[in-house]
């Protein structure tokens, strides 16, 4: 492999060049081993922030069904934040590892900081009225007698939000650049200390439903401050963040902005789909069954970690083989990565039927909240045989963000999102009169197609590609 191209004249070369990182090299080199290589430690690190989220859940629920159905109200709109940033970081990473790819150093570091000038600008006009109106938008989601607690626990999250974007921008730099190990040593440390300080705040302090926000805002900068220390202090990053000779390109930021933009609207399509499932619930069994289904949902995301750290890492693995016109890389990488999603997930799927009391009784451990248990119990297994289905949609949509085909991952999941799940939702919980075990279903369902969907999709991508890639040759 030659040397990533440098712009820089030579008597600046010493100072602003550092050898090809080792992630690079995986990169850059056979898609399966990468994916193995990059995946793991994604993997690691996803599953400390959602065994915090496991544990903040249990916290929390601790403090009675109210406190959990008012962070259950409040999430969907603090998944926001969530989805601009990774939306963002999506383009960030698909940008840098296409380019790295091309072997264009140069602009890999001018998409860097373009994405994190962009996700900062988001934050700066997003947090004000969030935290200004979190009551009456917890009321306006449906929160009711819940609401002025909901609101507590969402303006202190709000407040959050720039550090928030800044460090998942932040995460997929690294992503991009092949180095998944710093992104798996700061989730890591934020997991950590957010799990230390949710009992000391919530129960020791008496903050209550407060005090599991302020752990996460708290564990949120601390990790803001270690990526700040990497960059600018250690420096010893592939890539460089630095305003010294940066200049705005309107062509970077389309280019980001191509999948970045697309994908936020799907992390905001998934929260929008949230807000109107927690709504029917509501309709058809009342605030308890938002309880239900947040605590379920929660190990539902643990149980998704590994397909979400092997889709995460094939965006930019797909950005490298595609940046470098390798085109059968495509089909290899976009095939490996759904074999061993299905092979974790069927593994997930079992223990999760198997086991799904005992799992229940760790959201149902006090009086107030022990009736719930049956009924988690209940979607929990539902809910489970929907795990196999999720790696052929998941691996197949990061192929289109990976190639910088955006828009077409968004048509996608709004597909996904509303002629099939919500579709599905409402006739098996409202007009087929099902009820809540109904909308479980409807989820279940929906996914499954919007999985089949992009599967079918991608193939179909890929095989052009490499239709033109022969034609060419």
């Amino acid at each position: 492999m030659t040397a990533p191209a440098d712009p820089l004249p030579p008597a600046a070369k010493p100072e602003y060049i550092r050898a090809l990182t080792e992630g690079v090299s995986v990169l850059t080199g056979d898609p399966k081993t990468a994916i193995r290589k990059l995946s793991v430690p994604m993997m690691a690190a996803m599953l400390f922030m959602s065994v915090y989220n496991l544990i903040n859940a249990i916290w929390v629920a601790g403090l009675g069904p109210d406190a959990l159905a008012a962070v259950g109200f409040m999430t969907p709109v603090f998944m926001i934040f969530i989805g601009l940033g990774n939306g963002l970081g999506a383009g960030v990473s698909s940008v840098v590892s296409r380019r790295i790819g091309g072997e264009n150093r140069q602009g890999a570091e001018s998409a860097a900081m373009h994405g994190l000038l962009m996700g900062a600008a988001i934050a700066l006009v997003l947090t004000a009225p969030l935290v200004l109106f979190a009551e009456p938008i917890a009321v306006i989601l449906g929160a009711g007698s819940v609401a002025p607690l909901a609101a507590e626990y969402g303006r202190i999250l709000f407040i959050g939000a720039i550090f928030i974007l800044f460090n998942n921008i932040a995460y997929a730099i690294l992503r991009g650049e092949g180095d998944t190990k710093r992104t798996m040593y700061a989730m890591a440390f934020s997991s950590i200390l957010n799990a230390i300080l949710d009992p000391i705040l919530i129960y020791w302090a008496g903050f209550g439903i407060a005090g599991a926000a302020i752990a996460t805002v708290i564990s949120i900068v601390s990790v803001t401050l270690v990526i700040l220390y990497w960059f600018l202090i250690r420096k010893d990053t592939y890539l460089s963040i630095t305003m010294r000779g940066f200049v705005p390109d309107r062509k970077i930021s389309r280019d980001i902005l191509g999948v970045g933009l697309p994908a936020s609207i799907e992390y905001l399509l998934m929260a929008t789909l949230s807000i109107v499932i927690n709504a029917i619930l509501v309709i058809v069994s009342g605030t308890d069954a938002v309880a239900v289904y947040t605590s379920g949902w929660r190990l539902l995301m643990f149980a998704v970690i590994p397909d979400i750290a092997i889709a995460t890492t094939l965006i930019s693995v797909i950005g490298a083989a595609y940046g470098a016109r390798k085109y059968g890389n495509l089909t290899i990488a976009h095939g490996y990565a759904i074999r061993l999603g299905i092979m974790i997930a069927a593994g997930m799927a079992a223990f999760i039927f198997v086991f799904a009391p005992q799992i229940a009784i760790l959201f149902t451990y006090s009086e107030s909240t022990a009736y719930l248990a049956p009924r988690i119990a209940s979607f929990l297994r539902v809910i489970s045989l929907l795990l196999i289905f999720i790696p052929p949609g998941m691996m197949s949509l990061s192929v289109f963000q990976g190639t910088g085909r955006g828009f077409t991952s968004l048509v996608i999941n709004i597909l996904r999102s509303l002629a099939f799940v919500a579709v599905c939702v409402v006739l098996f919980g409202i007009v087929l009169g099902y009820g809540e075990t109904g909308v479980w279903f409807g989820i279940v369902l929906g996914n499954i197609l919007g999985s089949m969907v992009a599967y079918l999709w991608a193939r179909i991508y890929i095989n052009r590609l490499r239709a033109l890639e022969e034609n060419a040759t």
